[in-house]
């Protein structure tokens, strides 16, 4: 049976031949549309000047034609605005989808259309109109439904009166908190410490007493643009630098000691932000610490000397990342992939301070370079290169290693007047066998050379057993075991006896988290051969340290 297309991609009956229809194509948002479909629909065919001389040739040629739907009448080349049809026209193509062109992209305005063709098209919108109705009302409710739900809210009227009281009073408080919160760019973390230790050793060398301490911390965190953290803290306590007045050493330190006089001071001032998507940058403006930005091995137990890590700073991390503790600097992380990433930093004790031979640049610095490797998400290893200079000894320059370690561990003593370059090499791993168990281990070996005047060798190391969740999830026990800084070898001129003796260190811990906020950590340290010297008496400190955060 012979078939003709219609311009307006529907279909409709002519005679007794049948025309096919593609109501798909006509497209209704709204029932309302129809009467407007129906309007344009006619303006476009009424009044329309000179098209009947066409009519013929269209009839001739319409088998050989396929029709093509446009969506924007800009597609249609022969139509423009100035076209007395032409919002019609658009309004037919572009809000409803019922206008099918020429494959030469033209819509030839001027051709006529016969009464089957708009019987057509009109037939294919009512059909469309139809099965939008259709489509609307089927999972409308029925009218038992709505008597049924008139029941159940009659019945919970008591119920969602408080309901909507409970929602108002939120609402108002929502409001109220917005109105008068201190930033919308900022948080605050705070962390208070109890402290109560005391050391058992030979009471003629060791002349302590039970001492009951504290420490404040308040951080506050912004963020500017959600991927980046400007952090500012204030920091006050007594706990001063734990015993080691007393003990003469600094072996044994709290994590978290410090500060004396309960005086408030700005110690932490870092800004950390990404840049592209593997490289994230920390410059850090007081209290820089190679520890800010590299990876130490040790989570659980490395807090950046807080109150939820480990007791001492020896068993917080390896003491090599504490070089250049205290001054200004910046830190880069830069991600080659999950398995592999390097770290680098450069950080200058008194960079802020623009006299001679201080400053970022004319004093003294550490520069850090590690690279670690991750091949699973149960083992790390690690390792790491630190180059520094001192100017001076003594003097605030001097060199040290963060509160760690013997007095020739941090080579105090020695000749250094003019200057100290050292050269510090460090491995770390950590191995979680399972959820419950982990083992870390590090080393550091610094090859120190006294500057005219000779060198000197000072070791390093540690093995940690942790035990997260031990015994009530969030909670964690720990043994760790090693030697803190030590010197082993000093070739400088002078007379000058030293003690080689291992210096081991002790300690076991167990944080028991009480809850969310309130965190308690008895624990002792056990130091032998105090100052590298088996001569002097061993100590043991012990401490009940209380946690609060908020």
């Amino acid at each position: 049976m012979p078939r003709k297309v219609g311009r307006w991609g529907g279909s409709y009956h002519r005679e007794e031949r049948i025309f096919p229809v593609n109501p798909s194509l006509w497209i209704w948002r709204q029932p309302s549309a129809l009467a407007a479909t129906v309007s344009a629909i006619a303006a476009l065919t009424t009044a329309t000047p000179a098209i009947a001389q066409d009519f013929t040739s269209f009839e001739e040629d319409a088998d050989a034609i396929a029709f093509e739907q446009v969506t924007s009448v800009s597609q249609l080349s022969d139509v423009q605005p100035t076209d007395w049809a032409f919002q019609a026209l658009q309004s037919l193509v572009e809000r409803y989808g019922c206008i099918a062109g020429y494959p030469d992209g033209t819509f030839r305005g001027n051709r006529a259309l016969t009464r089957y063709e708009f019987a057509a098209g009109l037939n294919a919108c009512l059909a469309k109109v139809e099965e939008l109705i259709g489509t609307a009302t089927g999972d409308l409710a029925a009218k038992e439904d709505l008597q049924t739900l008139q029941r159940l809210q009659e019945e919970f009227a008591a119920e969602l009166a408080v309901l909507r009281g409970r929602v108002d009073a939120l609402e108002a408080r929502a409001s109220e908190l917005e109105a008068n919160q201190f930033s919308t760019t900022t948080k605050l973390q705070g962390e208070v410490i109890f402290n109560l230790g005391d050391t058992f050793g030979n009471d003629d060398l060791y002349d302590t007493q039970t001492a009951f301490s504290h420490r404040v911390r308040l951080q506050l965190v912004t963020s500017f643009t959600g991927r980046d953290r400007l952090f500012t803290r204030l920091t006050t306590g007594n706990i001063g630098n734990s015993f080691a007045d007393e003990l003469g050493t600094d072996e044994g330190r709290y994590a978290y000691d410090g500060l004396s006089g309960n005086v408030f001071e700005l110690d932490r001032l870092h800004y950390v932000f990404p840049v592209g998507d593997k490289l994230t940058v920390t410059a850090m403006a007081s209290l820089g610490g190679h520890h800010f930005y590299a990876d130490t091995f040790n989570p659980g137990l490395e807090a950046g000397g807080g109150g939820t890590g480990a007791l001492s700073r020896f068993a917080e991390r390896n003491p090599i990342y504490r070089y250049g503790l205290g001054g200004q600097g910046v830190g880069l992380r830069y991600q080659f992939s999950n398995s592999l990433k390097l770290e680098a930093g450069y950080l200058a004790r008194g960079g802020n301070d623009p006299s001679q031979g201080r400053g970022l640049f004319n004093g003294n610095y550490s520069a850090l370079a590690q690279l670690v490797f991750s091949p699973s998400q149960r083992f790390k290893i690690g390792a790491t290169y630190i180059h520094g200079y001192d100017p001076s000894q003594p003097g605030p320059a001097r060199f040290a290693i963060g509160g760690t370690g013997t007095g020739l561990g941090n080579l105090r003593g020695v000749p250094g007047d003019d200057g100290i370059v050292s050269n510090t090499y460090g491995l770390a791993m950590q191995y979680d066998f399972s959820p419950k168990f982990s083992l870390r281990a590090w080393g550091g070996y610094t090859d120190a050379i006294l500057v005219n005047r000779g060198g000197a060798d000072v070791w390093t190391y540690a093995a940690a057993l942790v035990f997260p969740d031990l015994f009530k999830e969030g909670n964690m026990g720990y043994l760790v075991a090693g030697a803190e800084p030590y010197m082993t070898e000093l070739d400088a001129s002078g007379d000058f006896d030293i003690s080689e003796d291992v210096p081991l260190h002790f300690e076991l811990g167990y944080k028991f988290k009480v809850n969310d906020n309130i965190m308690v950590t008895p624990g002792l340290i056990w130091l032998t051969a105090p100052q590298q010297n088996n001569d002097n008496e061993d100590v043991v400190i012990t401490t009940l340290r209380t946690t609060f955060t908020f």
